[in-house]
């Protein structure tokens, strides 16, 4: 049985990709005191996309800065 090989730009990219999908949400989600969720994007490797729904639809919106 063989290993299907992946190309090593489109691994290196995926792991990028996901990599800054995921600190921006870990971010955000430690920000907002969301443990609960900070646990589940920390181990869940989902290429980015449950973070981007993280991020979409329950991180609490950024408030304008007034000053």
């Amino acid at each position: 049985m063989s290993v299907p090989h992946l190309n090593p730009v489109l691994l290196t990219a995926l792991i990028v990709w996901s990599l800054i999908w995921k600190g921006f949400a870990l971010w955000r989600a430690a920000r907002a005191g969301q443990a609960a969720w900070f646990i589940v994007l920390l181990f869940a490797n989902t290429a980015g996309l449950l973070e981007i729904v993280y991020l979409l639809f329950f991180a609490p919106r950024p408030h304008p800065s007034t000053g």
